[in-house]
């Protein structure tokens, strides 16, 4: 077999033929994404920086005419069916093909149901590392989304394919995330930060983003410690921040002006609930000033200074940590040993409690930082973390 017989796509596509006995009409790929900057803002209509990275999902796809869906993946065994006029929130049996199924029934129910009405088998392969908080589901989603926008000419924008997506994983599979991680996988662009204004999706803008140009890395360190979206965690947090902006009586903590932020806090309950999870001073504080850290970061970015970002990187990350409580052991570790090992900052991303961490180091520094944190990882007997420079690539497309 050639190398040009073994790419990602003639992998998918043959795949593809494996199982189902025929070709797939094309083969689309979303990638994750790594978040920047902008924690846990999205879902309160404000602002995030993330870049996505060059793991993709990919999906091989080709329609049907007997109302069969067909999903199978190449990290999981069996083919998942159902019949497109039966897709509903809420089936059982369904496992991760209900991300892929999603966003099917997200299609019908924007009226695309005619379209989509013959059905299509779907094979799914990606490199995103799961659990690891960079939207291996919401690459998943988006890759289905593009092949589907394609397949069967679907008069929708990528935004509009990014909220489909989201629709699908907020009520499908029942994960209330927001849009941060769909908007990353339909319209990141290679070699740029996206400037997400959760408010105003439609309009997409970039801003170039290039560490190597400047002699600095990004990388990405993977705890190795999973977590997931659907717990109670993450819901708790987003429903303490919609009673916040309730008694603040605003639509969104978005509309929390940071300059005004000491005197909404005081119209808060003090202290933390019962339970231990954050009161809702803490949520909000961290919400407006991971909002107002966006803004200097995407400023910074934009005027070729990435080194002086590297301080607010830390410092969102002691928000996540102290305010918003969703760091962990691993996660601290790593931020506490990068910046000591001259690391410019670093910080969690993603939901939380576990996942990765983004590191901004001076390029030639970048080996010494990676082996600081696997050092002190081993000292205290941990699982090694994996760690990567993220390359900022393009969102969705089809690959042939």
């Amino acid at each position: 077999m050639t190398q040009d017989q073994n790419t990602p796509k003639d992998r998918a596509r043959k795949e593809f033929a494996a199982v189902f006995g025929r070709d797939p009409e094309g083969v689309w790929q979303a990638p994750g994404r790594v978040n920047v900057i902008g924690e846990h803002t999205d879902y309160n209509e404000g602002l995030c920086l993330p870049v996505a990275l060059p793991y993709a999902a990919r999906a091989a796809v080709a329609r049907r005419e007997d109302g069969l869906v067909r999903v199978h993946s190449a990290q999981a065994d069996g083919v998942v069916e159902a019949r497109v006029a039966e897709l509903a929130p809420g089936r059982e049996g369904e496992g991760w093909a209900a991300y892929v199924l999603g966003v099917l029934w997200a299609l019908c129910a924007d009226g695309h149901g005619d379209a989509l009405a013959g059905g299509l088998d779907v094979h799914m392969d990606s490199d995103v590392p799961t659990g690891a908080g960079l939207s291996s589901s919401a690459a998943l989603e988006c890759a289905v989304a593009a092949a589907c926008r394609e397949l069967y000419g679907l008069d929708y924008s990528d935004p509009q394919a990014a909220l489909l997506a989201q629709r699908a994983e907020n009520a499908y599979v029942g994960v209330p995330c927001g849009v941060l991680d769909q908007m990353a996988a339909m319209c990141c662009a290679e070699g740029s930060a996206l400037v997400l204004d959760c408010r105003d999706v439609m309009t997409v803008h970039q801003v170039p983003f290039d560490p190597a140009a400047e002699g600095l890395a990004l990388l990405v360190v993977d705890t190795r410690v999973k977590h997931t979206h659907g717990d109670n965690e993450y819901a708790a947090r987003r429903a303490g921040c919609e009673r916040a902006a309730g008694l603040l009586g605003v639509p969104a903590l978005r509309d929390v002006r940071y300059e005004e932020l000491d005197a909404a806090l005081e119209r808060l309950p003090e202290g933390d609930e019962p339970d231990g999870k954050p009161g809702l001073r803490r949520l909000v504080r961290h919400i407006v000033t991971d909002d107002h850290r966006v803004e200097r970061v995407a400023e910074l970015v934009a005027a070729g200074r990435l080194r002086e970002t590297g301080a607010l990187l830390t410092e969102g990350h002691a928000s996540l940590r102290d305010d918003y409580r969703i760091s962990c052991l691993e996660s601290d570790l790593v931020v506490e040993t990068a910046v000591a090992a001259g690391a410019l900052g670093a910080r969690q991303t993603g939901g939380g409690f576990g996942g990765c961490v983004v590191v901004l180091v001076e390029e030639a520094g970048a080996e010494a930082v990676t082996d600081a944190v696997a050092a002190a990882f081993a000292e205290r007997g941990l699982p090694a973390p994996r760690a990567f420079s993220a390359k900022p690539s393009a969102g969705a497309r089809r690959l042939d």
